[in-house]
């Protein structure tokens, strides 16, 4: 565990707790989380020294974005260390992330940002908004009109928003992805069913066996999103995004189906993890809008495949 991963989780496990997540997704007040957030100084992790940031590289950063993902946290606080790495003089809150394409966009927690970063043409945007529910029970993502954007206050990062954006979901999902299979496993060996733990059943011990496949994949994958530079390449940014939304759905299936009926209950903590991989897997593009980017971009070089992949990850 690195020397910033421990704090940052300790910090969590206090204030993210599953009583206060639900408490923010039925419209409590997120003040006092995220006022933990802001005083740690970890919003700052992506910062420039030289603008009183840590600097800290992608890799590093990487597992704290994991650990946002295995603990559910309610508020925007990568997105939020990305818009103050790319801003200059970034405001005070929660930040969220999204790209103008002419639709309404939805975004993961809209509902408790202060201010939404938009990537046009023109380059970043940054708007003091609140946006509209999605209608989704308990979800805090909202619906964003980027129609009319003020001046410009900063250019748009190399490779975009987006890229930034989804290797920030890939390592949510791959953390939520690692607590899910946690928490499957102990409940298959403490499941009695006909005498005996249900996880000693052969079948099931084949569906989770796939599922901490899948887990380790969206995990690696994240890792090798991060793994280079700020911002990150649209192959990095591509492959992360694509294999965890992959994983996403997959893991959430196995979690529900080893869980049965309880596991779609509001009481059960299940719900607070799957809810938000299938939202996560949707954001900022599914697996197959990456797919077709990073199929794109290898059919347009014209060397082996095994150089083109070794040269992406240099």
């Amino acid at each position: 565990m690195s020397e910033f991963l421990e704090p940052f989780e300790r910090m969590l496990e206090d204030v993210a707790t599953p009583a206060a997540v639900r408490a923010i997704e039925q419209g409590g007040s997120a003040d006092a989380m995220w006022g933990a957030f802001a005083e740690s100084g970890f919003l700052d992790a992506l910062a420039p020294e030289d603008r009183g940031g840590a600097g800290l590289p992608l890799a590093e950063v990487q597992p704290l974005w994991m650990a946002l993902g295995r603990h559910a946290a309610p508020l925007p606080v990568g997105e939020t260390m990305i818009a103050r790495a790319l801003l200059a003089d970034a405001p005070d809150g929660p930040i969220v992330l999204t790209v103008a394409d002419g639709a309404g966009a939805v975004v993961p927690c809209g509902l408790v940002a202060a201010q939404l970063l938009v990537e046009s043409a023109a380059g970043l945007h940054l708007v003091a908004t609140k946006g509209e529910a999605t209608g989704v029970p308990a979800s805090l993502a909202a619906r964003f009109d980027t129609g009319r954007l003020p001046a410009p206050v900063a250019p748009a990062p190399e490779g975009g928003l987006r890229g930034l954006a989804a290797i920030l979901r890939a390592a949510l999902i791959a953390g939520a992805a690692e607590r899910l299979t946690q928490m499957t496993a102990a409940y298959a060996n403490e499941r009695i069913q006909f005498g005996k733990p249900i996880g000693r059943q052969q079948a099931l011990q084949q569906q989770m066996a796939v599922m901490a496949e899948e887990m380790v994949a969206a995990r690696i994958a994240s890792q090798l999103g991060c793994a280079g530079s700020f911002p990150p390449s649209l192959v990095a940014a591509a492959t992360a995004k694509s294999v965890a939304s992959k994983a996403a759905a997959r893991v959430a299936a196995t979690a529900h189906a080893v869980h049965g009926a309880i596991g779609i209950s509001e009481e059960h903590d299940l719900q607070l993890f799957t809810r938000r991989l299938h939202e996560w897997r949707l954001a900022d593009g599914s697996e197959t809008y990456w797919n077709r980017l990073l199929g794109a971009a290898r059919l347009g070089d014209v060397g082996r495949s095994v150089d083109y992949v070794r040269e992406a990850f240099a």
